[in-house]
């Protein structure tokens, strides 16, 4: 295919100042949770832009929004670019959807320069990836992996109140012109460009990230159960505090997890305690903690060490201690091929790069249990990301997108 197009910079930034209307906070963020009627203007601001072009749109049950650009064999199934347009509640401008409108870009280009690809090119707005209005996130990419809708998410209820079933009903009803495809329809390669959410390639100042794999996550709730009691006349003999035993655990894991392996990421993000009285002994502390690490049985070694620890520790005051995993992301390695196609992309733009890890979840992570697929990372201010103050100097917005349509050119010539 024809080297050396270029992408519109020029349009794309104006489309990310034009769809950051759309929900936009006072701060300069943006505002437009999944399923949402922000979310739902977005969807037809884009579904808008796709009629005028003549591509043709679809929908699946998960709300998953496609735009295609046809190529040489209609057939064979299509190359597929994109991220979400959902927002966190006080998010950024440019998690999703970046991606989302770079690849819209991609297509424009492609029709701008009248370039036939050989299978059609297809951008993807997934719904939910989020997770801050419905729990799971990446809830489209997920069921569009698995091909089904899992029956609990039938009754999941949003943070305000509604019903995943009934604002699907919605969000596609919004969309009436929108043929319906069957959810999980084949693909042959997937590409997410999305901004780093990390201060690395900032602080090294370099441009592009390639992305070889998610790190795996794993979720457990510790419950250290102690005895209540009086704080003025139990003795020390006498207790059985269960904080006493959850900080000495959790001085032991932060001192051990991270230090001793750079890859490992342990958080508490949240602790409870029981009865929560100022004059009484605890009888109960709960904790969660998310564990990450790219290598599935590292993962694994980490839960049994926090496990071991947490029962040690409670065991040493009088308590017992109970571990319960709530959460299991396995790790996923992107495919070499489409990791080959970005990295010529870099090189033939002049681009310097990193070879990186995610960090965070992404629809990626999904896709590649069923397609090849990998992810194109661009810098962020300070790494500040899921915040309203959120920035991609724009230089890098265009160079991402620019980096997006160089890569499937690529990957288009070897199908």
């Amino acid at each position: 295919m024809n080297p050396g197009i270029k992408i519109n910079g020029d349009r794309l930034l104006g489309r990310l100042g034009r769809f950051a209307r759309i929900g936009a906070t006072p701060a300069g963020g943006v505002n437009r949770q999944a399923l949402s009627p922000e979310d739902r203007l977005a969807r037809a601001e884009l579904a808008g832009l796709a009629a005028d072009r003549g591509f043709a749109v679809f929908q699946d049950s998960m709300a998953n929004l496609f735009i295609r650009r046809e190529g040489r064999s209609p057939s064979h199934p299509p190359f597929l670019i994109g991220s979400h347009l959902d927002s966190q509640p006080m998010g950024g401008r440019f998690d999703g959807a970046l991606g989302t409108l770079a690849a819209f870009e991609v297509l424009e280009s492609l029709d701008d320069a009248d370039i036939q690809t050989p299978v059609a090119v297809e951008m993807v707005a997934w719904t939910n990836e989020e997770g801050s209005r419905f729990a799971p996130g990446a809830m489209g990419s997920m069921a569009f992996a698995s091909r089904a809708i899992p029956a609990e998410w039938h009754t999941v209820r949003s943070s305000d109140g509604k019903l995943l079933k009934d604002e699907l009903t919605d969000t596609l009803a919004a969309l009436p012109h929108a043929r319906m495809r069957r959810l999980g329809t084949p693909v042959s390669g997937y590409l997410e460009l999305h901004i780093e959410q990390g201060p690395s390639l900032e602080r090294e100042n370099i441009p592009i990230g390639i992305v070889h794999g998610i790190q795996g996550t794993r979720w457990l709730e510790v419950v250290v159960t102690g005895q209540t009691a009086h704080a003025g006349t139990t003795q020390l003999s006498f207790r059985r505090d269960p904080l006493v035993a959850a900080t000495e655990a959790l001085q032991t894991l932060y001192n051990s997890v991270m230090p001793n392996d750079e890859q490992a990421r342990l958080t508490i993000g949240r602790i409870s305690v029981e009865p929560a009285s100022i004059n009484a002994i605890p009888g109960k502390v709960s904790f969660s903690v998310d564990l990450r690490h790219p290598d599935a049985q590292e993962l694994a070694r980490l839960e049994n060490q926090v496990q071991a620890i947490c029962e040690e520790k409670a065991v040493g005051h009088g308590c017992e201690a109970t571990v319960r995993r709530t959460f299991d992301m396995p790790p996923a390695q992107f495919a070499p091929p489409l990791l080959q196609a970005v990295e010529q992309a870099a090189t033939r733009l002049g681009i310097a790069y990193k070879p990186m890890l995610s960090g965070a979840f992404h629809d990626a992570l999904f896709l590649a249990r069923v397609t090849d697929a990998a992810m194109i990372f661009v810098p962020c201010r300070d790494g500040l990301s899921h915040n309203e103050a959120e920035y991609v100097e724009p230089e890098h917005a265009v160079l991402g997108a620019q980096m997006l349509l160089e890569s499937t050119l690529i990957a288009l010539d070897g199908i």
